[in-house]
């Protein structure tokens, strides 16, 4: 079963290039995280086709090396994703923004999430970005970014909406990498 897979059989490694079946892939998992209640800018109902659009926008930006992606993958394929958006303005070259952390329910409890963040701080690193900031509505996700060292800098009330509707709040988190 699917689920009770150890953690070790996960590999997370930064795409380059996005290919036809990847695209496919990474929006059965941001199908199945909107489907699944992450306020991750996606209403419901989410089609495949909207979710195949983001994508390959993300892989347009990918090819500019806008930003960097980043998947988790088990024996059946792509469970999980994370982005480095590293376009920023000039006086901003020393972060990046952590974007659409994502792991498909099938393969939550396996380490995914955490193995994905620390592979994120790891290129940040390699791209010279040390300050990293990211968002979240999801409490799980702000207990895991918390656990890896992340701080909160604070949370804003009625911020966006969750897939179904109705209001959410999202906290801001950062992490230095600065030795």
């Amino acid at each position: 079963m699917a689920n009770s897979a150890p953690a070790s059989t996960l590999e997370v490694r930064r795409l380059d290039a996005v290919s036809e079946p990847q695209l496919q892939s990474l929006a059965d998992v941001l199908v199945d995280c909107v489907e699944g209640g992450a306020s991750v800018s996606f209403m419901l109902p989410i089609t495949r086709e909207r979710a195949l659009a983001f994508w390959r926008k993300v892989a347009d930006g990918v090819a500019r090396r806008e930003r960097a992606l980043l998947v988790a993958e088990d024996a059946d394929g792509i469970v999980g994703t994370v982005q480095l958006i590293l376009d920023l303005p000039e006086n901003q070259l020393h972060r990046a923004d952590v974007a659409k952390m994502l792991v498909h329910r099938r393969a939550r409890r396996r380490g995914a999430g955490a193995a994905l963040m620390r592979a994120a701080e790891a290129e940040a690193l390699r791209e010279g970005r040390t300050l990293l900031v990211l968002d979240t509505a999801d409490d799980t996700a702000a207990r895991l970014y918390a656990r890896l060292g992340w701080l909160a800098a604070g949370t804003i009330p009625r911020y966006a909406l969750l897939p179904a509707g109705g209001e959410c709040a999202t906290t801001y988190f950062y992490r230095s990498l600065a030795a």
